[in-house]
Parts: structure tokens; sequence; C-alpha cells
């Protein structure tokens, strides 16, 4: 159930669902002035810190 509300955080407020799964680190902060800029980068962003890079990458 946390997963899928870490998902649609990250969907319709990137840096809410970068802070969800990462905390308040650099990539939250890289994250939010993406999406203050434009909101896809902002999006495409938190979809690879979330899912893609780290310890999800291992996993998949």
């Amino acid at each position: 159930m946390i997963e899928f509300i870490t998902v649609i955080a990250t969907v319709l407020l990137p840096p809410l669902g970068v802070a969800m799964k990462k905390g308040l680190t650099s990539d939250f902060w890289i994250n939010l002035i993406l999406t203050l800029l434009f909101f896809v980068p902002g999006l495409i962003h938190a979809v690879y810190v979330n899912y893609v890079s780290g310890e999800a990458r291992s996993l998949a």
C-alpha cells in the first residue's frame, strides 16, 4: 500500500515522491528545481531516482 502511495505521489508531485522514497537529500532538491522549471523533467528525474537507479535497479 505504501508503494502505491509513493507511485501516485511521484506522478502528481514528483518532489514529494522523491522525498518519500529517499528523504530530503540532494536528489530531492534537484528534483524540486527541475519540477519548478518545468514539470516533465522533474517527473522523469523522480521516476529515475525512485525506480531505476540505486537499490531498485538491483531488483529489476
